[in-house]
């Protein structure tokens, strides 16, 4: 067996006040367990955020949409697919489609609601993806899907009948005129877990909502496009933009959704930073649980030193006791916050409002990236802190320690 580590397994141990001395060496590995564990949670619920989000957003809304910005409805879809024909290669799916604000009635609770018509069954199919209860099928007349939090608050369920109430003068806004009214079934509810598509969007398919919302007009007012990559989404969308004319106007998702990425971003920045200062003051307790080790340990050192233990060797003894106290805590703070997260992910303990997180659990990312960086820089971190202290005893003179009491 190694010297240094022969001595490091029994130096530690031999003293009145190895009590004591292992009381604050477990205090600080607590400090450090509670750290690591603390950031890690921190980012990966910072990182679940972005995903589920991103990919949420992404199933209920497109990567490019191009719309009416005076919301009239007097688009031909044909028209519009000679402005992006040069792009198709970058396309997953292109989808025309049909939205209004309509009025949504049953047994007297009545509520606006967003009827959304599509016209790409593999947009529709990403929809009904989130269903949890029901189903769609696109040859059945006049069925619509509405979110769970909406069918909640008008007490609607599968197979109820409802009536759909639409101005039929949607550019000049008469009132004067009678609106059209038609029955719907409740075909089906889903759950995206956003509350801005949960509370106010219905979907149909777009023949339906052509049929309902302009007597049965071939025209659309936006178009949905899906990319098979996000890489080039910005020189794509500013291209189409500068072929498109007015009242025509085309975004991307991630400006679409500015206010909910802008957020995420926010959240990305400080918290991080905030929080690792929990592990730096924890790191810095090993520098006073190794000072106050090496002043009981001051007059076994002078007789190591006086044998001849090299120096280097009482510079690496004590740097085993700090890299022993900061593994025991990375160790103790991994396991703790997959064991915390496991636990909000299974039994939901801590309920966040959706109305103001746009989901309904606490999502995590159980990533081995965010486990690997936080253990390192805690290594790293703990490794300067013990440095100091192992130089101290390191140096400390065998005559003058033999005589410490």
């Amino acid at each position: 067996m190694n010297l240094s580590f022969f001595i490091f397994s029994k130096f530690f141990k031999s003293s009145r006040k190895s009590g004591f001395l292992g009381l604050i060496s477990i205090i600080s590995t607590i400090g450090i367990c509670l750290g690591v564990s603390t950031l890690i949670i921190a980012l990966s619920v910072v990182s679940g955020f972005e995903k589920t989000l991103t990919t949420k957003i992404i199933e209920m809304d497109s990567h490019i949409k191009i719309f009416s910005v005076d919301h009239r409805i007097n688009l031909k879809f044909a028209d519009i697919g000679r402005i992006f024909e040069n792009y198709k290669s970058n396309f997953d799916y292109v989808s025309p489609n049909l939205n209004k604000t309509v009025i949504i009635s049953k047994k007297g609770n009545s509520d606006g609601i967003t009827l959304k018509g599509i016209g790409n069954l593999n947009y529709l199919e990403k929809i009904k993806s989130n269903l949890v209860e029901g189903n769609f099928n696109i040859e059945n007349k006049n069925q619509i899907i509405i979110g769970k939090s909406f069918a909640k608050r008008l007490f609607l369920k599968v197979g109820d009948k409802v009536s759909l109430f639409s101005l039929n003068n949607y550019s000049k806004n008469n009132f004067d005129e009678f609106p059209d009214i038609e029955q719907f079934t409740v075909s089906g509810i889903y759950e995206s877990g956003i509350t801005n598509y949960d509370d106010i969007v219905a979907f149909t398919d777009l023949r339906t909502a052509q049929e309902f919302l302009i007597n049965g007009n071939d025209l659309i007012n936006e178009v949905d496009i899906k990319l098979k990559s996000l890489d080039n989404i910005q020189l794509i969308v500013s291209e189409i933009r500068d072929n498109l004319k007015y009242p025509l106007y085309a975004q991307n998702i991630f400006e679409m959704h500015r206010n909910i990425f802008t957020w995420i971003e926010l959240q990305k920045k400080p918290i991080p930073i905030v929080l690792s200062f929990i592990i730096i003051v924890s790191v810095f307790n090993i520098i006073s649980t190794l000072f106050l080790i090496v002043i009981d340990k001051t007059s076994a050192i002078g007789i190591l030193k006086s044998l001849g233990l090299k120096r280097n060797q009482i510079l690496f003894l004590f740097l085993f006791q700090g890299m022993k106290i900061s593994f025991y805590g990375i160790i103790s703070g991994n396991l703790l916050a997959l064991l915390l997260m496991h636990i909000q992910k299974t039994f939901n303990i801590i309920k966040v409002p959706s109305s103001i997180y746009m989901v309904t659990n606490i999502p995590f990312d159980f990533s081995i990236n965010i486990f690997t960086l936080v253990s390192f820089t805690t290594i790293g971190l703990a490794f300067l802190a013990a440095l100091s202290p192992s130089i101290v005893s390191s140096k400390i003179n065998p005559i003058k320690a033999i005589k410490f009491q």
